[in-house]
This record gives C-alpha cells, sequence and structure tokens, in this order.
C-alpha cells in the first residue's frame, strides 16, 4: 500500500502541483511518474494522490471508474488533507484533470487555488468527437494550462480550436503526441522525454505568470 500522497520536487517551491490520475491508471503509473518528476525537475513540489475506487484496487477490488462529477468532493477532500500553504495548482492526467477543473473556479474564486494544469484533457470520449466534455469550459475564471497531444484521441489539434473555450485556457500543443504526450520519433523527431520536458518548461513559465 502507498502513502496518500505521493511527493516529488523542492518542500520549499514556490508552487505545489496537485495532480490526479486518469480513469485507468494508478498515481503512479509510468505517464504519471514521468510527468511528475519533469515537473519537479523545474522546481515544482508535485503531490500525487489516488481517488478511493483505484486505492482501491490494490487490494483487489476492481471497482471500475466512477462518473468523473462524483468525484469532486473526494478531490476537495485531498487539497484539504494536503493543507498547502503557498500557491496551489490543481489538475491532474485525463480524468484527474476534468475533475479538478469542475471544482477549480469555486476554489480559485475563495483563493484556494491559483491555477489549473491537465496533462491530455479528455474533450470527448474516443471515437465520439460530438460528446463533448467542455460546457463548463466555456465560461471558466481559473487561469487554465492544457498540455494536449496532437493526435490525442480525446481530443486532436484539428477539433480542439472549434470548441468554445474560456479566454483563460492557454494550450500547448506537442507535435504528434498521443493521450500520454508521447510522440513516434520516427515520425516527429521528438522523444518522449522532449514533450515532457517542453510540458514542464511550458508550466514553469506559465507558472510565474499568475497573479497571486
Amino acid at each position: 500500500m502507498l502513502d496518500r500522497f505521493l511527493l516529488k520536487g523542492p518542500q520549499d517551491a514556490r508552487f505545489t502541483i496537485l495532480l490526479a490520475h486518469g480513469a485507468g491508471a494508478p498515481m503512479d503509473s509510468v505517464s504519471m511518474t514521468a510527468a511528475a518528476e519533469a515537473l519537479a525537475g523545474v522546481g515544482f513540489r508535485v503531490v500525487r494522490f489516488e481517488f478511493a475506487y483505484m486505492a482501491a484496487r490494490r487490494t483487489g477490488d476492481r471497482k471500475p471508474p466512477p462518473r468523473a462529477e462524483t468525484l469532486n468532493p473526494e478531490y476537495e477532500a485531498a487539497i484539504a488533507e494536503l493543507g498547502v500553504d503557498g500557491p496551489l495548482i490543481i489538475g491532474g492526467k485525463s480524468m484527474g484533470g476534468r475533475v479538478a477543473s469542475m471544482i477549480a473556479d469555486d476554489l480559485y474564486g475563495r483563493g484556494k487555488i491559483a491555477g489549473l494544469l491537465c496533462l491530455g484533457y479528455p474533450f470527448h470520449p474516443p471515437g465520439q468527437p460530438t460528446k463533448l466534455r467542455t460546457a463548463h469550459l466555456k465560461g471558466l475564471v481559473t487561469p487554465a494550462l492544457i498540455c494536449q497531444g496532437t493526435r490525442d484521441e480525446f481530443g486532436t489539434r484539428d477539433e480542439v480550436p472549434g470548441y468554445d473555450l474560456s479566454g483563460k485556457i492557454e494550450i500547448l500543443w506537442l507535435e504528434d503526441g498521443d493521450h500520454d504526450l508521447k510522440p513516434r520519433k520516427k515520425i516527429s523527431g521528438f522523444s518522449a522525454a522532449d514533450h515532457l520536458a517542453t510540458m514542464a518548461k511550458t508550466a514553469k513559465a506559465w507558472a510565474e505568470r499568475l497573479v497571486l
């Protein structure tokens, strides 16, 4: 059993980033670990946690992912338990970022968070481009950075520019990246490490521009 939180990066970092996992993989998955290491490498304190259904899988209880919005209270509870003093950025991988995006404005309005970071946002289910998960993003007031692969089957670069999204949302497009931001090096010329480094550097520059 892992601890409630996984921490990487300097304890005295100016910004803490709290990340939740995607629907199908845990907080210590290869992609989550690589993203956390990249963000910690540019000076963030990165904290990962798991929703209860995913934590239960570690003891053999194969619960399916619940509806994303039902996880909102769990994310808020993790923020309260973590008890960060300095600026906090919330977000996550895929579904984890979606859950964070649904609670962000309330927390931002109360001065509890500084921003939102989504790694591979699930704009729609794969193969269902008309089933959008963007209604709440139209009026988002929280500063947000979405890092998205150009061939992400949950929302490609050809699709997303047509969505009605808040002007508070910045999108970093990573060439040929999939839902884990991984490119095909022979096609794009980039490696997964290249894209994670770009993601981290962009997130760092974005965070430094946040009004605290």
